[in-house]
């Protein structure tokens, strides 16, 4: 028996359908396989998959997200190009909403929050000949961890 291949979907709570759906498919332009208004969306950014993520509307004073707690720390999207990344960079600028960017030395990453606080990342990764080591990409101690500079710099001065 061999294992899985790779992550299907994802489904996320969400107190509004309808605003995160919207949300979703404006700011990463994913597409609508499904929607049922007041109950779920089913959202994919590969047109060949029936989705990779649902957004599962939850009843009205459901308790929100809570720092620290146990449960998703984020999730990923992964773009081709870093020129991909940089336009994306500019795209969140243009929407007000809060950046994190990080360079984990294998990729870079732009980390945010969707409108019910939930963690959110789009990513460049590196061609597997430029990563710093091949081994222990987390943990070793010559891990280049930070802020990356470059045009993230110039256009937040803009």
């Amino acid at each position: 028996m061999s294992g899985p291949k790779y992550l299907g979907h994802l489904n996320i709570n969400v107190r509004n359908v309808e605003i995160s759906h919207e949300w979703y498919t404006d700011l990463l332009g994913l597409h609508t396989y499904d929607f049922i208004p007041g109950r779920a969306a089913f959202l994919s950014a590969n047109v060949e998959l029936s989705h990779e993520i649902a957004l599962t509307q939850v009843a009205e004073g459901a308790p929100g997200l809570q720092p620290g707690q146990v449960g998703l720390g984020h999730f990923a999207w992964r773009v081709e190009t870093l020129d991909d990344l940089k336009e994306f960079y500019q795209k969140l600028l243009d929407r007000d909403i809060k950046i994190t960017p990080r360079d984990h030395g294998v990729s870079m990453g732009l980390y945010f929050q969707d409108p019910d606080g939930n963690g959110v990342e789009v990513y460049y990764e590196r061609d597997r000949a430029d990563w710093y080591t091949q081994e222990n990409i987390f943990t070793n101690e010559k891990r280049p961890v930070g802020d990356f500079p470059g045009p993230w710099d110039e256009l937040a001065a803009d």
